[in-house]
């Protein structure tokens, strides 16, 4: 049965382990007892006669550096929070590729509109919908309808 762990949970199942090894008992015993496969009890043995215990440890992510630095995030998050009209755009919509053309003028990165996304989780920022609602629209009005109008007119079982 896969589980997911945290890597700071991994480290830690790979350290209990690793201590298990070290009182005696077998790989396969460390493997039931832990829910791992014997192998995986195997690679952590060969990464500790390697490497250490600083083998087990867990490691961040290694992945590409951000184009947009620290500071530069926060600049960003301020231009957003401006709104799209104030960056020259007819609505109050931000998307992907208008993000993106703000990126490149104020930042001199280009980034392809699906990578925008990434920087937007970043900020903390989610995809939102616009409401479809009618400016105009008399909330009084509606719920009147609802309650007077709206049973007359449904149909009921018959």
């Amino acid at each position: 049965m896969a589980t997911t762990l945290s890597r700071k949970e991994a480290e830690q199942r790979r350290l209990r382990g690793i201590a298990l090894l070290d009182q005696g008992w077998s790989q396969s015993g460390v493997a039931r007892a832990l829910g791992v496969t014997p192998a995986a009890v195997c690679q952590w043995t060969k990464a500790r006669r390697d490497g250490g215990e600083a083998a087990l440890r867990a490691r961040p992510h290694p992945g590409p550096t951000p184009k947009l630095s620290d500071r530069q995030m926060l600049r960003l998050e301020k231009l957003l929070l401006q709104g799209p009209t104030r960056h020259g755009y007819a609505t109050e919509l931000w998307t992907l590729s208008r993000v993106a053309q703000v990126i490149h003028k104020h930042f001199g990165t280009t980034y392809d509109p699906s990578g925008i996304w990434h920087v937007l989780r970043r900020l903390g920022w989610s995809c939102q919908k616009p409401q479809r609602r009618a400016r105009e629209r008399d909330e009084q009005a509606v719920v009147q309808w609802r309650k007077r109008d709206w049973p007359r007119i449904k149909k009921s079982p018959a």
